[in-house]
């Protein structure tokens, strides 16, 4: 042996760690900071998009003619936002990977101008009367499970985000307060990082009660076809969950959406002459002035209320019954 290269080996750095192997350090040091739903979808991209490719790659070693093929796929399928959101997610793992001392830079930094720019469209949604009444019907009458009619239903009434309402827990509703039942979502799922406060109006703990029987006895208001009976793998419904019962239901992409029920709802209550604010704040978004954010979330909520209460008498209006039923 010549012992000069025996003694290079011997100070040689240990092998690189492999992509997927930093991708899922990297994954789990900021999981928690994330909302659940954002740290679902952010692990499906790497699962379904970036894994199969590069996983078992030292990262040291990937360059960005590497990652550009990666993201080349996403872009044929037409999925333009989807491929610069995996290319953002790549940047952040090799950021990390910097710091670690895993790799000494980041390529997918070099990427920023090879995708073609996303085409930023607003959610579709119905926000003529006549389009809601229709979209109301449809849904009561909706020949699916009995936990994505309610999820359907329960949309509209109470404005989240699809994610929110996914991942609801029975333990987040109240329903022991006299005629004030609440949800109140934690702050780790909400975008804007704190606890947000929904009334519930009758028609809403009405379905509620309905579905009680059938998903009370689990964590999640709405589980997976597949956990609903109480596995102990219990999971939430999927994301696509709504949005396959929409197209079920005849509705194209460019019709409606899962996001189209909260733009559906800011448009009919502001033209009905609601405060466009007090329609911000149940929507959970951000008020620019924090002491102005910290007053509403303290003394609006029984405005919020009535906003809430009226908005299902309307629905109730639109889909031709009365405000009692359903």
């Amino acid at each position: 042996m010549d012992p000069a290269q025996e003694r290079v080996g011997a100070s040689a750095s240990p092998a690189a760690p492999l992509f997927e192997e930093v991708a899922r350090e990297w994954f789990e040091k900021f999981q928690p900071k994330w909302t659940q739903g954002h740290a679902e979808t952010v692990l499906a991209r790497l699962t379904n998009n970036v894994f199969p490719y590069l996983k078992d790659r030292p990262i040291s070693t990937i360059t960005a003619p590497d990652l550009l093929p990666v993201l080349r796929r996403i872009e044929a399928r037409g999925a333009m936002e989807t491929a610069h959101r995996v290319r953002g997610i790549l940047s952040q793992i090799f950021r990390y990977g910097v710091a670690c001392c895993y790799c000494d830079r980041d390529p997918a930094a070099d990427l920023r101008s090879a995708l073609a720019p996303a085409v930023v469209r607003p959610m579709a949604a119905f926000t003529t009367a006549k389009d809601v009444a229709g979209l109301l019907r449809a849904i009561d009458d909706f020949q699916g499970t009995p936990v994505v009619r309610a999820a359907l239903q329960l949309a509209p009434l109470t404005m989240v985000r699809p994610g929110e309402l996914r991942h609801a827990e029975w333990a987040e509703f109240s329903f022991d307060i006299t005629d004030a039942p609440t949800w109140t979502i934690p702050a780790s799922k909400m975008k804007m990082r704190r606890d947000h406060i929904i009334p519930l109006s009758r028609q809403a703990v009405a379905i509620l009660v309905d579905l009680l029987p059938l998903t009370g006895h689990g964590r999640y208001v709405f589980p997976s076809a597949r956990t609903a009976s109480g596995s102990p793998s219990e999971r939430p419904m999927s994301e696509n969950a709504v949005l396959a019962a929409l197209r079920r239901m005849g509705f194209s992409r460019d019709e409606m959406t899962g996001h189209g029920f909260r733009a559906m709802a800011t448009t009919l209550l502001v033209e009905a002459g609601w405060e466009a604010d007090l329609v911000d704040l149940q929507l959970a978004h951000a008020p620019a002035n924090k002491v102005k954010a910290a007053y509403n979330r303290a003394n609006r909520l029984e405005d919020r209320r009535r906003l809430l209460q009226a908005w299902a008498d309307m629905l109730d209006g639109l889909r031709g019954r009365n405000c009692e039923g359903r």
